[in-house]
């Protein structure tokens, strides 16, 4: 059968049943992803090879959200979270987007940077240019310490240096600008830049300090953007509410620091499903949402096009990869990506951008018309009817019933459960 996202009946099916659909959905073997099943996933002795004391191994929820259309291909993707509604709220987002064809997506090349930090220069301007002077002796040595990655069609692009005034003094900074391929390139660019920073520090004449990549990765960019209709999302009066709800995440702090939290809800969740770094990505996108006024504010923009439906854009730093890491070792990491289907880290950067867009929508959709906890408390209560003792049987009565009351709390779940069980 054809690839599809769109899968009817996915919420009613077992978690093993749902597993087979999804493979067949997305044209895969089954046996491809039991990786998500914890018995055939994360072992202890694997783990114990990952880091360090290891003690035992975390479960986090692994959901897929459907839907998703991304350059004319459906997408089903896997997403690991603790939070209820958000692989939901995701489909459902990617649902509205469809009737207008879905997401388009665009990426800068993979370049990282590694910064070397160099103390004592007496002359920092004329430091700056001497290290500048010396670009390709210095790419020539940064390009030496990984000869693999230049085969590839990687290595140093470029050579910037930036003169960086601190209460210390002036420090001269050297940007190592590497094409990674399909890393995230946190090691390759480190140790390149390890490698020259004595030869820097020389050309400067100072001494070398700081060496190590950067995580505000701003030539590591990748895009997503999608027109939402206004019918499927309520009509004009919703659209309008959407764009003053974006408006005011443009312009005040407080509320864009809440909006880009749900945009990584979306991130975040896939990125911890590929087994890639959540932290580095983190780092690097809210570094992207400070503007170059120095005021924070929201990385999507929402806008009203000339038919009257919101076109949603994201652009943001995205340092992911396929190669190297846990994504390389995690099994359920590696199910994720044979489930994605992705074949560069370009692509699996631009889905989850994708990704971060329609949970973003999808919040503001919420806050914009019924407020976010209606949806998000009809979730929670599942999780409060199953903390209580609830059986399979009797959680979707419990939930019912918490709905109804506008109580989901434990206590009333509790007297609720009490009272299904004594009725009996």
């Amino acid at each position: 059968m054809p690839r599809t996202s769109r899968i009817q009946g996915l919420r009613g099916l077992s978690v093993e049943a749902r597993r087979k659909s999804v493979a067949e959905a997305a044209g895969i073997d089954p046996a491809s992803i039991a990786a998500f099943d914890p018995a055939h996933g994360l072992g202890t002795e694997l783990a114990d090879h990952m880091i360090e004391n290891v003690t035992g191994i975390l479960g986090i929820p692994l959901g897929v959200a459907t839907n998703f259309v991304i350059n004319g291909t459906d997408v089903l993707v896997p997403m690991a979270t603790e939070e209820a509604s958000v692989v939901a709220a995701a489909s459902n987002a990617a649902k509205i987007a469809r009737v207008h064809g879905g997401f388009t997506t665009s990426s800068t090349p993979p370049v990282m940077q590694a910064q070397v930090q160099i103390v004592g220069v007496a002359d920092p301007e004329a430091g700056r240019v001497r290290l500048l002077e010396a670009r390709d002796e210095l790419i020539a040595l940064a390009n030496d310490q990984d000869p693999k990655l230049v085969e590839f069609g990687g290595g140093v692009r470029d050579i910037a240096v930036r003169l960086v005034p601190s209460r210390a003094g002036t420090y001269v900074v050297a940007h190592l600008q590497v094409d990674v391929r399909d890393a995230m390139g946190a090691n390759a660019v480190n140790t390149m830049a390890e490698a020259v920073a004595a030869r820097a520090a020389e050309i400067a004449r100072g001494s070398s300090l700081l060496r190590i990549l950067t995580n505000k990765a701003d030539l590591r960019l990748s895009r997503a953007r999608a027109v939402f209709d206004a019918d499927a999302l309520g009509g004009a009066e919703v659209v309008d509410n959407i764009i003053h709800a974006a408006a005011l995440a443009e312009a005040d702090p407080y509320r864009a620091a809440t909006h880009n939290k749900g945009i990584m809800n979306g991130i975040t969740a896939v990125v911890l499903a590929t087994g890639n770094d959540t932290r580095a990505v983190e780092a690097g996108a809210h570094s992207h949402a400070v503007s170059p006024a120095g005021l924070y504010t929201s990385l999507s923009r929402f806008e009203k096009d000339a038919d009257g439906n919101v076109a949603g854009t994201l652009e943001l730093p995205m340092p992911v990869g396929l190669v190297g890491g846990a994504t390389k070792v995690h099994p359920a990491a590696q199910a994720a990506i044979t489930l994605l289907g992705v074949r560069t880290s370009a692509e699996l950067a631009e889905i989850i951008t994708a990704v971060g867009l329609a949970q973003n929508l999808a919040a503001i959709r919420a806050l914009a018309t019924e407020g976010i906890q209606r949806g998000h408390m009809s979730l929670h209560a599942r999780n409060i009817a199953s903390a209580v003792g609830a059986t399979t049987e009797e959680v979707p009565a419990v939930v019912a019933r918490l709905i109804a009351d506008k109580k989901v709390r434990a206590d009333h779940a509790e007297q609720v459960l009490g009272e299904l069980r004594a009725g009996r």
